[in-house]
Order: C-alpha cells, then structure tokens, then sequence
C-alpha cells in the first residue's frame, strides 16, 4: 500500500513538473512564430509537409520488418515476433522522447531547445518540453523517432524463436535512449565525429551507420551470447538450415521495406526544395536493385534455382549500403555499392555460420550490420564532390576516406561492446533465453498463449514445424465451442 501511495505521488509530481517546464518555457507551440504567408512562409510549409510524409514512410517500414522477420521463422514463432515488432518500437518511441532525443541533439541547435551539449554528448530537448516544445522541433523529433524504432526492430529477428519477450523488451528502450542515441549525437547532432579534421567530417546521410550498424552489430553481440536454435548446428559444427514458414512474406515485407526507403534518404535531406531528392531516390532504387540482381543470378548460377529469399536479402543489402553515400554519388556508384553489397549480405551469411557459429534467422547482421560498415566505406571512395563539399577517393581526395575509416571503427567498438555488455547484464539478470520446452513447444504458446494460426496444430519433428489440419469437429470442452 505504502509502495503504491509513493508510487502515485511520484508520479504526480513528475507530470506536474513537466507541465511547469512546459509553461515556463516555450518555443513556438503552435508554428504562429514559424511561418509567414509569403514565398519563404510557402516553402517551409512544404518542407514541413514532405519531413512528416517522408517520417510516415520511414515508420510504415515496421510492418515490413514485421512481415519479412515472421515469413523467415517457424509458424510456432510469428504471434511472438509480431509482438516484438509490435512494442519495440512502442517503447522505443517513449524512450526516445524522454531521453534518446536529448542526448543525441541536445548542443546541436538544429531547432529550438536543442542549445546545450558538447561534442560528446547532449543534454538538452527532455521530454521536449521547454523550448522544444516548438513546431520545428516537432517536425524533426518525429523524423528522427522512426529512425531510432527501425534501429531498435533490427535485433527481433537476428534473436528469434528463442529470447525471451521481457528481456527484448527491455532492450528496446535502453538501445533506443542511450546506445543508438548516444553515437548518433557523435554523427548527427554535431560530435566529434562529425567535427573530424579530415575531409569534411564524418558523413552518414541517412544512417548506413547510425542506424544499421548499430542495430545489426549489437545483433551480432546478442546472438553470440544468446546461442544458436536448437538443431540450428550438427555435433560437427556444420549448420542446417531451419526454413521459414512463408516466402509470401518475406516478398511483400521487402516491398514494404523498399517502398519506405524513399522516406528514409530522400527524406533525410528534410526538404523538398533541396532538389538533390531525385538523385537520392535514383540512387536508392538503383543500389536496392543491383543488389537484388546480384544475388538472385550469383544463386542461380551455383545451384540452377533463384532464391527469392537471399535475392530480397540482396535488395535490402543494397538499400543498406546507398544510404549513408546516397546524396553524395553519381548513379554509376550507386549500382557498384549494390553489387558489393549483394556479395557481402551473401557471403556474411556464410562466415557467420560457418566461422563464427552464430544463428541469425533473417540474416540481419549481414544485411544491417556488414552492410552498414560498406555503407560508411563507399562515402570516402565514391562521393563526387557535388554536394556538401563531400568528396571520396574517385576525385583524389584521401581525407574524407580517414574520417569515413574512423567513423566504421567506432561504431563497429560502440555497436558491439555497448551491445554486448547489455545483453551480458540481462542474461545474468531476467535471463536471455526461453527453456528448452518452450523454445520446441514455440514460442506464440509459450509466452502468448495462442496460435497465429489456430485452425491448424503445430507438430515438432526433427526440429522442424509441420502444419496438420485437425478434425473439424468442436470438442466438447472447448469453451467457445469454436474448432481449436
């Protein structure tokens, strides 16, 4: 009783101070202060408009993950991951307004009530209350808030069909407020490395590293810990491979994917009238593309089938790669980074399973976080010179290449060993995985409590899922006497 009266009153004094912040301390609440009714007013109306359509895009590209991740799983497993894809980004949304925002722009003064923070970290638009609560901030908080929930769904798939729902949880708040937002104040908000003396900085435009890197790499630190799926490796060590229950899926999920990437780098210049949009949309379409021919003729040629699964892995490789050189390249480039990236999600794969011995489902650390590192890569070989004074290697300049090698060491350190400590934490706190019963019984019964598909019975054998179709009879216990 006690416990729920300091609990309440807690509380009430937190709300109480935030709406004191909040009156104290204004930006300009209902965008009066911000436009003009003229050309200038006009423009920044329509910027206005494109950051929340492009912001729309970027947050509908959960449904894709969402579809993609459960078409790639076992039938026992999709009410699971459609609930982690579900609250990830639930969670990472609150997480980020109270606290990941802050530290990622705080002291950068893109907008209002971002003043304070240094080149290390930010201290300044909490719960944006204050002088962020302002339309301009408004405008670039919801741009930026999907960006963090599509590095924090990253991880569902790589841990599938075997951690525990608390514990993937818990993880989306903490990767969202702090790992994710921390380096992305060190790129984005104005840190060091943005401010490196080589090149113009380090340049990520729309988050090959930011976001993909980081979700793919603390992946990587997680599976590591977590363990592979029952049956997923032999006593020898030699892997099999565990199907997915829909290919259907896993298709409409990368046009889903595909589709939102228009939001995510065309997006990322924040404005229509920056007209280099076109370039970045052919860019991406063009990378997204490479990769996924890549794939589907390199398969093709080695076995005589096309594999539309590692083929959509190939697209979503390619889309991964463009996007932090995606403004920065001529189209020739962005085909060569969809092709390489084709080869990496491929072959990482492969090194994954048969080196380091680590199962991931979807091939998201390949895919996110392999790519992720070449994404960063290609803005020091291929940038032309042509926007934002970023130039790589292909115009004779070493120094934006230093900063780009920089920039991949240290998300590659941050990604897995912030990763890698967290999942360390709650594996000898909540625990990590589900028991062995569960993980064969799945997980949808195992911690939903239903089917995603209850007019069938899963059956497990030899540690694969068969679909058998009962009786159509209503048993006589049956509660709502429908067929179970």
């Amino acid at each position: 009783m006690k416990i729920t009266k300091y609990a309440t009153i807690a509380a009430s004094s937190f709300v109480l101070l935030l709406l004191l912040t909040t009156i104290a301390m204004a930006g300009d609440p209902n965008g009066s202060a911000t436009y003009t009714d003229d050309v200038a007013g006009l423009k920044l109306a329509t910027n206005f408009a494109w950051t929340l359509i492009a912001a729309s895009l970027v947050f509908f590209m959960q449904a894709g993950f969402a579809l993609l991740g459960a078409g790639a799983l076992r039938v026992k497993n999709t009410v699971n991951y459609f609930a982690k894809s579900y609250m990830d980004f639930s969670i990472g949304a609150l997480a980020y307004w109270a606290v990941g925002f802050a530290l990622m722009f705080g002291g950068s003064k893109l907008y209002a009530g971002l003043e304070d923070g240094n080149s290390i970290i930010g201290w300044s638009g909490w719960f944006l209350t204050g002088n962020a609560y302002d339309v301009s901030t408004m405008m670039f908080w919801m741009f930026q808030v999907v960006f963090a929930a599509t590095a924090a769904t990253i991880v569902a798939g790589a841990c599938a069909e075997r951690l525990k729902l608390q514990a993937y949880l818990i993880y989306s708040g903490i990767v969202t407020a702090i790992i994710y937002s921390i380096y992305g104040h060190w790129v984005w908000g104005g840190g060091w490395l943005a401010t490196l003396p080589y090149g113009v900085g380090a340049r990520d435009f729309a988050g090959s590293g930011v976001v993909h890197a980081i979700g793919g790499l603390v992946s990587l630190a997680a599976i590591i810990l977590l363990g592979p799926r029952i049956g997923k490796f032999n006593k020898d060590g030699t892997p099999n491979a565990i199907p997915g229950h829909d290919v259907g899926y896993i298709v409409l999920g990368t046009f889903v994917l595909f589709f939102g990437w228009f939001g995510f780098n065309p997006g990322s210049t924040l404005a229509a009238t920056d007209l280099r949009i076109s370039v970045i949309a052919v860019n991406t379409f063009l990378a997204g593309a490479a990769g996924a021919v890549l794939v589907c003729y390199w398969t093709f040629l080695k076995t005589k089938k096309v594999d539309i699964a590692l083929t959509c892995n190939g697209a979503l490789a390619g889309l991964v790669g463009v996007t932090a050189p995606c403004a920065y390249i001529p189209t020739w480039a962005a085909v060569v980074i969809g092709l390489v990236s084709g080869l990496i999600v491929m072959y990482g794969i492969r090194f994954n399973e048969w080196v380091l011995k680590v199962d991931d489902p979807v091939g998201a650390v390949a895919v996110h976080g392999y790519n992720g590192l070449w994404g960063l890569l290609a803005v020091g070989i291929f940038a032309d010179g042509t926007y934002g004074g970023v130039s790589g290697l292909i115009v004779g300049n070493t120094g934006q290449m230093m900063a780009q090698i920089i920039d991949a060491g240290t998300v590659a350190v941050w990604a897995f060993g912030t990763g890698y400590i967290l999942f360390a934490l709650l594996k000898h706190t909540v625990g990590l995985r589900v028991s062995r019963d569960e993980e064969l019984m799945g997980l949808d019964m195992g911690e939903h409590g239903y089917s995603a598909y209850p007019e069938f019975v899963t059956q497990e054998q030899h540690g694969d899922v068969m679909m058998v179709e009962p009786a159509n009879h209503v048993p006589a216990s049956s509660p709502d006497r429908v067929r179970t």
